[in-house]
């Protein structure tokens, strides 16, 4: 079974990407979500999952010193570049993982240990399995950890035969961004007609671009500034990206948001409910062909 990744993205923050995401979600049927932003997740809040699997994420290594051994010379504080190294004790914040100081210890006191820069979980929601995580604050490696969650998502997709996994990925085109879409079968923009929302998402274009990734645009907030989505659309009319959902402004969007509800659940028959599920469509249809 071929499963597709379908990865919802913008060029910057506060687009209302995850608030798109979740309504495709819940839009979908027999699809397994996977929340790439690791770095700030936020999905989670709208989905509530119930965890069922936590696994730790190791991305780097931490020093440890024997104190058994440790004869206390200062040579590992000496040459320690990061301030990390207090013999027989070694600040793990500091710490930056290099190894030095387990190479150079005359004693050979230090060893090199995994560190926990994250989690990863396995969920089930009330659509379905999710794949998700959690990068500890100031932990590096956030794209192999999307990495993680992609492959969990897939994992989950065919254990559940579902043809689908839809992904809330990371704002901007960062290392979790390019970790996201790399190999995916389309990407969905969210956007705004602002100058920060055009510039951010023609970058995002560019990016996909150049990993040979279909997208597809969701202009959020259209009637905020006519002029701005003429902009956007003569962007994408340019690079042959399809523009398949104009959503206006509307307080119900935050309001379903703080009712912990997808805007399909919260309230099924607006208009801007309709117009994702018109995008919903194009979706699909674009993986089908």
């Amino acid at each position: 079974m071929v499963v597709s990744e379908i990865a919802v993205i913008s060029g910057k923050g506060g687009t209302g990407k995850t608030t798109v995401a979740a309504a495709l979600i819940a839009l979908s049927e027999d699809t397994v979500m996977a929340d790439c932003d690791v770095d700030a997740p936020d999905l989670h809040i709208l989905l509530k999952p119930d965890v069922k699997r936590k696994s730790d994420f190791s991305s780097s290594k931490v020093a440890e010193i024997d104190p058994e051994i440790c004869i206390e010379c200062g040579l590992c504080e000496d040459k320690c570049r990061f301030g990390a190294a207090h013999p027989p004790e070694i600040d793990p914040i500091a710490c930056e993982g290099c190894g030095v100081c387990k190479l150079i210890c005359p004693e050979k006191a230090i060893s090199m240990r995994d560190r926990v820069s994250g989690y990863l979980y396995e969920s089930e929601t009330r659509f379905g399995p999710m794949a998700h995580a959690r990068l500890l604050a100031g932990e590096g490696n956030s794209g192999k950890l999307v990495t993680e969650v992609r492959n969990l998502g897939v994992s989950l997709a065919e254990r559940n035969k579902s043809n689908m996994v839809l992904i809330d990925g990371s704002p901007g085109i960062g290392c979790p961004v390019i970790a996201t879409v790399t190999g995916i079968q389309l990407s969905v923009i969210v956007t705004e007609p602002t100058l920060s929302g055009i510039h951010d998402m023609n970058r995002v274009i560019e990016l996909l671009q150049r990993f040979n990734v279909p997208g597809l645009v969701i202009i959020n907030k259209y009637d905020l500034s006519m002029e701005n989505t003429k902009k956007i659309e003569k962007f994408c009319r340019q690079n042959g990206v399809d523009v398949i959902a104009r959503i206006p402004f509307n307080p119900i969007m935050t309001r379903s948001m703080v009712a912990l509800q997808t805007m399909p659940e919260h309230a099924p028959n607006h208009e801007i409910t309709g117009i994702l599920r018109e995008a919903h469509q194009e979706i699909v249809k674009k993986i089908e062909k």
